[in-house]
C-alpha cells in the first residue's frame, strides 16, 4: 500500500508531466508494478485475456481448473499432467499460458503489536560503493529497530564481516543504554549456520554475544521477510532521509553525521501509533524496560594468526603495518577492529596502528624503523672496513682506486682507521675528498692533508692517542732539548 499523497504524485507525473511508468518508479523508489495500479486501475489492470493457440485451446479448461485448486503448481507438473491426454507442444508454451492463467494470491497480515522492550529487529543495508584511495570498499549499514518505540541506531562499515555484525550490536545496544529481551534476524551466515526446518545451528559468536547480553536470538522463517517489516521500513528511511546527498570524508566522520542525524531528525519524528507524540517521547517510556548493559562490553575484534617474512611488516586487508624488528619471523596474533589494528606476541601488544581501508597503505610507526636502523649501524660497525666506512663512506672509493694503483688494501685501511681515531670521522672525511680531487687517493695523502691542515690551526692539543689501537708508541721516548738550542735557532733565523 501507498499513500494517498504518492498516488496523487504518481498520477500528476505520469498524466501532466508525461513522465514513463519507470522514471516515475526509479525516482519515487517504487515497483513498477505499484506505479502503474496508481495511474489507472482500468488500463493496467484489466482482466488477463489469453491468445488462442491450436494446441493448447483444448486444455485451457483443464489448466484453469487445476491451477484454481493449486495455485502454486508448477508449469512443468501442468506439462506432465496434460502429455498423456494429447498435447503435443511445448513446455515453453505452456508456461506463457500458466503465467498469464494463475491466480494472483494475496497474503492477508495482522498488525504485529509488542510489549515495550521486548523485541528488536536486526539487518544489513547496502549502500553501494565508495572510493578510499586506491582501494573501491563497499558501503554497509548494521541497522537495529526496537519494535515498540521506532527508535533505532545505526554504524556504517566498510564490510559486512562477522566482527561488523558483532560490534554493530554493541555499539547500537551503547547508544540505547540497553537490550531488548528479544532480537528478530534474517538467516544469513552471521547468524545461522545451517537450517532444516524449525531446527537452527546458531553461528557460536552470537550465542556469545547472546549469552553475554542476555537476550534471545530468533531468526526469520526463510523467504519471510514481512517478518522484519519494521527494520526494512528503517531502512528505506535511512536511504531517503539520512543517505541521499550526503557526503563526507571518513567512515568516522559519516558515522558522527549517522548518530547526530539519529538524535536531532530520527527521533524527532512521529510516531506510528500515536502521532501525538515523537519517537523519543515513545523511547523513553521504553528504555528504562530495556535489560541493562553488562559492567564490560564484549570484545569483538577480528583474531587472527600471522607471521612476518624477512621485513618488519606484516600485510592485512590490503596494506602493510609495521612491528619492532625482534618480532620478526615470529607468530604473531593480528587484533583488529573498524578503527585499529593491533598486534600480539601472546598477550603482550608489541604494535598499534590506526587502521587503513587504502590499498597497498605503508602504515609504519617511527619507533620501529630507527629500531631496524639503529641494529644495521651497530652491525654495519663488526669489522674493521665496516667501521671506516660507517665513519666515512668516501673511503670505499679511495680505496678502490688505491687497489687499481697497488696499493695493499690492508695497509690502507689500517692507515686510516688511525687517522679516524686521531683526528675523528669529520676531518677524516673531508681530508679524503681532498685526496680525491688531487688525484692521489692513497692513505698517505689523507695523512699529509691532516697534517697541514692541523699546523695550520695551530693547533695547541693533539686529539690523545689510543694506544691500545698505536701499541708501538707506548714505550716512545721523546729526548727534551736544552732551551737554549732553540733560542740559537731563533737568532739564526733573524741573522
Amino acid at each position: 500500500m501507498i499513500e494517498p499523497e504518492q498516488v496523487v504524485e504518481i498520477r500528476r507525473l505520469y498524466f501532466a508531466e508525461h513522465w514513463k511508468i519507470g522514471t516515475i518508479a526509479t525516482a519515487l523508489r517504487l515497483h513498477p508494478d505499484t506505479v502503474r495500479g496508481a495511474v489507472e486501475t482500468d488500463r493496467f489492470n484489466r482482466t488477463r485475456v489469453v491468445r488462442a493457440s491450436a494446441l493448447l485451446d483444448p486444455y485451457l479448461p483443464f489448466i484453469r481448473a487445476t491451477l484454481e485448486q493449486y495455485p502454486r503448481l508448477r508449469a512443468t507438473r501442468l506439462y506432465q499432467m496434460i502429455r498423456p491426454r494429447g498435447y503435443v507442444g511445448s513446455v515453453v508454451q505452456l508456461r506463457r499460458v500458466v503465467r498469464r492463467l494463475r491466480p494472483a494470491v494475496r497474503e492477508a497480515f495482522l498488525p504485529l503489536r509488542t510489549f515495550s522492550g521486548e523485541q528488536g529487529q536486526v539487518d544489513w543495508a547496502h549502500f553501494g560503493e565508495v572510493r578510499v584511495g586506491r582501494a573501491a570498499r563497499k558501503l554497509s549499514c548494521f541497522v537495529l529497530t526496537l519494535s515498540y518505540s521506532r527508535a533505532l541506531a545505526l554504524e556504517f562499515f566498510f564490510d559486512q564481516s562477522l566482527e561488523n555484525f558483532l560490534a554493530g550490536h554493541i555499539r547500537a545496544f551503547e547508544q540505547m543504554g540497553g537490550v531488548a529481551r528479544t532480537l528478530l534476524y534474517d538467516n544469513l551466515g552471521s547468524v545461522v549456520m545451517q537450517r532444516r526446518g524449525d531446527a537452527v545451528q546458531f553461528n557460536p559468536r552470537l550465542l556469545e554475544l547472546a549469552a553475554h547480553y542476555h537476550f534471545a536470538a530468533v531468526p526469520c522463517r526463510p523467504a519471510r521477510g514481512s517478518e522484519k517489516g519494521r527494520v526494512e521500513r528503517t531502512i528505506r528511511y535511512v536511504r531517503d532521509s539520512f543517505f541521499a546527498a550526503r557526503p563526507f570524508t571518513t567512515l568516522q566522520d559519516f558515522n558522527r553525521q549517522a548518530r547526530a542525524w539519529r538524535d536531532e531528525v530520527a527521533l524527532a519524528r512521529r510516531w506510528v501509533e500515536d502521532d501525538a507524540r515523537t519517537v523519543r517521547e515513545a523511547f523513553a517510556e521504553e528504555q528504562p524496560r530495556l535489560l541493562p548493559l553488562p559492567e564490560h562490553p564484549l570484545e569483538s575484534e577480528l583474531l587472527r594468526p600471522i607471521r612476518s617474512g624477512k621485513r618488519i611488516l606484516v600485510r592485512f586487508d590490503l596494506n602493510d603495518y609495521s612491528i619492532p624488528p625482534d618480532a620478526v619471523g615470529k607468530a604473531l596474533t593480528l587484533a583488529a577492529t573498524a578503527e585499529q589494528v593491533r598486534l600480539l606476541d601472546g598477550t603482550v601488544e608489541i604494535a598499534r596502528h590506526r587502521r587503513s581501508y587504502d590499498r597497498h597503505e605503508l602504515v609504519m610507526d617511527p619507533a620501529h624503523q630507527q629500531a631496524l636502523l639503529a641494529e644495521k649501524r651497530k652491525a654495519l660497525g663488526a669489522s674493521r672496513s665496516s667501521r671506516l666506512l660507517a665513519a666515512a663512506p668516501e673511503a670505499e672509493t679511495l680505496l678502490q682506486q688505491a687497489v687499481l694503483r697497488h696499493e695493499p688494501a690492508a695497509g690502507q685501511t689500517g692507515e686510516l682507521l688511525r687517522l679516524l681515531d686521531d683526528y675523528g670521522p669529520t676531518q677524516l672525511r673531508s681530508a679524503i675528498v681532498e685526496a680525491l680531487e688531487n688525484d692521489s687517493p692513497r692513505a698517505s695523502s689523507v695523512s699529509c692533508i691532516l697534517s697541514r691542515r692541523h699546523r695550520q690551526r695551530q693547533a695547541q692539543l693533539l686529539t690523545p692517542v689510543n694506544l691500545s689501537r698505536r701499541p708501538e708508541l707506548a714505550d716512545l721516548y721523546v729526548q727534551p732539548h736544552d732551551p737554549e738550542t732553540y733560542d740559537d735557532l731563533a737568532d739564526r733565523k733573524r741573522d
